[in-house]
């Protein structure tokens, strides 16, 4: 497989919460082993499933199983997120760190100090912050960058217009700009205009994709399976899916899981690399990541694009 093409990403929101430390761990080894090399956690995880009400300890577990396997941190690459953890615990939006300089330098530094590490190979600032001016974001996201803190950065959850506002503002300062864009993607979208439930939330959009294309930054979709809706039965879609696109889209998913011998899930994940989009994938146990892993195998014609395309 060439190292160039879109991977696989292990989303470890979970950790430390809904997923207990034994089990990430052999999540991780198993990430490893399969030759999967992005880690993708944030600040905030998870506080709205921590009996603390605070975030911290999904990059917790991830800073213990590094200490447990000396040499693991050359073997994978960490990207992490400031924006959104609760600064009193149990009291969120109201107490949401923001992304003045002070807060991004202090979420990465705490951040750092509990994965164990000297830099993350990825920041992403999490969500928008309209009450600090951007020059000062751009500034905070350029500085850690300038210090090794930091080897790219990114912006999850932004409106295209201020993505490339941000990269013109680090132009302008001569600091390093945001070359990666983190956004909600999966095979079947919500009826049009609907709402996005999931505070937080933004849809990947045909002008983010032609921002990305033209600039050249690195997409990530999170969400990419929607909750395991493609494959359980007890996780049906929610009800902003509930339209005729849907129901067509999923018919030519089953036909094409058939002829490619793969299952719905690694389909889906395909589909999104061929697009130049890197998935994320969070796993609660091994034999989903190890599912995850081999969809890069899974390889669409420009047929199977097309029929996609025609269904939605």
């Amino acid at each position: 497989m060439n190292t160039n093409d879109p991977q696989i990403v292990l989303g470890t929101m979970d950790f430390g919460t809904r997923v207990d430390s034994d089990r990430a761990f052999a999540i991780l080894d198993s990430f490893v082993a399969g030759g999967g090399t992005w880690l993708d956690t944030a600040n905030c995880y998870s506080f709205w499933t921590d009996p603390s009400g605070a975030g911290g300890a999904s990059e917790r577990v991830i800073g213990a199983w590094l200490r447990a396997r000396p040499g693991a941190r050359d073997s994978v690459r960490i990207a992490t997120k400031v924006r959104q953890n609760p600064l009193v615990p149990h009291s969120w939006p109201e107490s949401a760190e923001g992304l003045s300089a002070r807060a991004v330098h202090t979420g990465v530094e705490e951040s750092l100090e509990r994965l164990g590490v000297d830099h993350v190979d990825l920041l992403w600032a999490h969500a928008e912050d309209r009450t600090v001016p951007l020059e000062e974001t751009v500034g905070a996201f350029g500085d850690l960058v300038a210090k090794g803190v930091a080897l790219r950065v990114g912006a999850a959850n932004h409106a295209a217009w201020r993505v490339e506002r941000a990269r013109s503002l680090a132009r302008e300062q001569g600091v390093e700009p945001w070359s990666a864009l983190q956004l909600r993607h999966s095979l079947v979208q919500p009826r049009p205009l609907s709402p996005v439930a999931e505070g937080g939330h933004r849809l990947l959009t045909a002008e983010d994709l032609d921002l990305a294309r033209s600039e050249g930054l690195a997409v990530w979709s999170y969400s990419s399976l929607l909750w395991g809706s493609y494959v359980r039965a007890d996780k049906p879609l929610p009800r902003t899916y509930d339209h005729p696109g849907t129901t067509r889209v999923l018919a030519v998913l089953d036909d094409v899981a058939g002829e490619l011998s793969a299952t719905r899930n690694q389909v889906v994940l395909a589909w999104l690399m061929r697009q130049g989009i890197e998935p994320i994938v969070g796993a609660s146990r091994v034999e989903q990541i190890e599912e995850a892993l081999a969809a890069r195998r899974v390889r669409l014609s420009d047929e199977h694009v097309a029929r996609f395309a025609e269904a939605r």
